[in-house]
């Protein structure tokens, strides 16, 4: 036999289950496929390569029906399925088509055929880059090849999607059939219902020909534009593609360290290899990519900073004003007075404050400030503060000091070995640890995360603001990350104890550079004493966002809103993880919530949430922030989206390997350099 056509096809599709039987026409998916693919010219046989799966029992009833033969094999190792299948029908030259492209033009399958026999190579397609519609994709190879791949090939993605391995492995030969116009961006498969409503849409306009050609399809759909908004948010290859972003990055990791200047924002911890990486433009809850890709952000929202959400109207048009009145002076910007009365007048135990631009530095002064103050230099702390020397030096003892407290795995590299034993951790509510630390250590200074992923139990503020008090140590709460989510201000205000110092950044000027430090007069003071002083911590723009942003704050309740969305996400959440029977906790304030699934496939299945709902035009992973800009709309797609990612993952708690599932590695975890 010289040419065999293999249909891949089964019905346990994730996102649209039993797609190959659903109606086109009159008639099932995959009878319509197989119907024009029988309209090729230079095709021998044409065969049903599906997986032993009982599910799989209706398609093979069916395809026996209509005479042709369907091959059983493995679920996950389709390389293997192709390879027996080849094997038994003595093939020559194989010809692979997926069963979710009912459009397929039998004209390009006998282009691509001709195009691989005239080049002698051992593989053509025309995906390779793509230039066809996405559903129009034919990939032709040698049993040579085919049979060599599945002897060779190792990862489960190159056995998942059999082809992976002839294409990039640089053994063989290769040839790509391309269009004379790029028509790539066009979406003629059927992964989605939107998929579905799309090709049934244009199979009845031809109806009861089934004969019709893509030029065919192309001038209809350019009568019937709005047809094609049905499904064009979707990524061709359900978000497998390497778009700009991620080839932005690949350069990127050669010429900045890490790739950028935020590790949270790494497309490693998200989705590697497929994560956009970088943006075009932001609005609201949105963001688009630089393929001009939209997607809605259920994740970090800028890593928190943007409370009501991006590129809000009202505090942008404030820093346009800023910037045409001009940012910077020899003479001081009015505005970072106004700022700090603000900010006393919302915190009445504080009577001064001082203001840098990141986070990490407000720490660090108001721990200069700090020592200076208490005349002791050892600090006690529990939580996450930042990269600077004082903090990674708690890193210095036994290298695992920071584990518990958000990043594992910092190496305190480059922080005097000086420094080692100044800075001691504690854990959250465990008040007796902190006790035994300031017993043991001449301790001058308590530095805390007033909650992060759990409340306070049994008074355990109390007992650390009376702790300070006894023995006259400085308390800090950095409230960088929960400012502004459950009051207007810090959440210390929520369990009436009060610090001596406090830290904000993140949300205070909704996207621009602004962080603040708080004390009492007596201890901000001694900032005079000690050299802190920086040039940058003198622009306008960042005051005039703040000053905006807690306007709006103020006025919407911002803190309201976003803890009853972050509330709906909790119990939307629990509800899915109840339906699937899923084991899954949750952790954090309601507008800044994460979920664990409790395996250990979790970073998997992390992984595969983002692949999934990337495809689907959703930023996620496994938290959520908040925003005012987040309607019921965005949380009713995202959970949509959701529900049949969480069934798979069910799947593979029972069994299903969840690796053959994965388009990338799994995602990074805590610090890990990149090479």
């Amino acid at each position: 036999m010289s040419v065999l056509v293999i249909v891949q096809a089964r019905m346990g599709s994730t996102r649209l289950p039993n797609k190959v039987m659903k109606p086109l026409a009159g008639r099932p998916l995959i009878e319509f496929l197989l119907g024009r693919v029988a309209l090729c010219k230079k095709v021998d046989k044409i065969i049903v390569a599906t997986s032993t799966n009982s599910n799989n029992k209706p398609l093979l009833d069916h395809v026996s029906q209509l005479g042709y033969s369907c091959e059983l094999g493995s679920e996950n190792d389709v390389l293997d399925r192709f390879a027996q299948a080849a094997k038994k029908y003595e093939a020559e030259t194989i010809v692979r088509i997926t069963g979710d492209c009912p459009l397929l033009d039998p004209e390009i399958i006998d282009a691509c055929i001709t195009r691989y026999m005239q080049s002698g190579v051992d593989y053509c397609s025309n995906i390779a880059p793509a230039t066809f519609p996405d559903g129009m994709d034919v990939e032709v190879f040698s049993s040579n090849a085919l049979e060599r791949a599945a002897n060779e090939a190792i990862s489960a993605f190159d056995r998942e999607h059999v082809t992976p391995y002839i294409r990039s492995s640089g053994l063989f030969s290769t040839v790509n059939l391309e269009n004379s116009v790029d028509l790539s961006v066009l979406r003629l498969t059927v992964d989605e219902p939107e998929d579905l409503a799309l090709v049934a849409a244009i199979s009845a306009n031809f109806s009861p020909d089934s004969s019709f050609s893509l030029q065919q399809i192309i001038d209809f759909l350019e009568e019937k534009p709005e047809l094609v908004s049905k499904n064009s948010r979707f990524m061709r290859n359900a978000g497998a593609i390497n778009g700009t972003g991620q080839k932005l990055w690949q350069r990127a990791k050669k010429i900045i360290p890490g790739g950028n200047l935020l590790l949270s924002k790494r497309a490693e911890m998200f989705l590697p290899g497929l994560w956009p990486a970088y943006f075009h433009k932001a609005k609201g809850c949105r963001v688009w990519d630089l393929d001009n890709r939209e997607y809605i952000d259920m994740s970090i929202m800028g890593v928190g900073t943007n409370i009501l959400g991006y590129g809000h109207e009202e505090v942008d048009e404030v820093v346009r004003q800023t910037v045409d009145l001009g940012n910077m002076s020899t003479l001081n910007c009015a505005e970072e007075v106004y700022l700090a009365e603000k900010l006393v007048d919302m915190h009445s135990w504080a009577d001064m404050a001082h203001f840098s631009r990141t986070g990490g530095e407000a720490n660090a002064v108001a721990i200069r400030i700090a020592r200076a103050v208490s005349g002791r230099y050892k600090v006690a702390f529990c939580g996450y503060h930042g990269w600077h020397d004082w903090y990674l030096s708690a890193n210095l003892a036994n290298g695992k000091g920071l584990d518990g407290h958000l990043l594992p795995g910092l190496a305190p590299r480059g922080v005097p070995e000086t420094l080692a034993n100044t800075v001691f951790p504690f854990a959250y509510n465990d008040f007796e640890g902190l006790q035994s630390l300031v017993a043991k250590h001449d301790i001058g200074v308590i530095k805390m995360e007033v909650v992060r992923n759990k409340g306070p139990d049994n008074n355990f503020l109390e007992k650390v603001r009376e702790l300070a008090t006894e023995k006259n140590i400085i308390l800090i709460f950095d409230e960088c990350t929960s400012g502004f989510r459950e009051t207007f201000g810090g959440i210390h205000k929520k369990f009436n104890v009060v610090p001596d110092m406090a830290v904000f950044g993140k949300a205070l000027g909704n996207g621009y550079s602004i962080t603040g430090t708080l004390g009492r007069r007596e201890i901000m003071e001694l900032a005079q004493e000690t050299f802190i002083s920086s040039t940058f911590w003198t622009e306008r723009l960042g005051p005039a966002a703040a000053l905006k942003t807690l306007e709006i704050m103020e006025r919407e309740k911002s803190w309201v809103v976003i803890t009853e969305t972050g509330n709906k996400i909790k119990q939307g959440w629990a509800s899915l993880a109840e339906k699937h029977s899923l084991p899954v906790s949750q952790w954090g304030l309601p507008a800044l919530a994460g979920f664990t699934i409790e395996s250990e496939n979790a970073m998997a299945y992390k992984t595969y949430i983002t692949q999934e709902l990337l495809a689907k035009g959703i930023l996620a992973s496994n938290v959520f922030y908040a925003s005012t800009a987040h309607t019921d709309s965005e949380l009713d797609q995202y959970f949509e989206a959701l529900d049949p990612v969480f069934a798979t993952i069910s799947e593979c708690e029972q069994g299903r390997d969840i690796k053959y599932l994965l388009q990338t590695p799994v995602c990074q975890s805590g610090f890990k350099r990149l090479n």
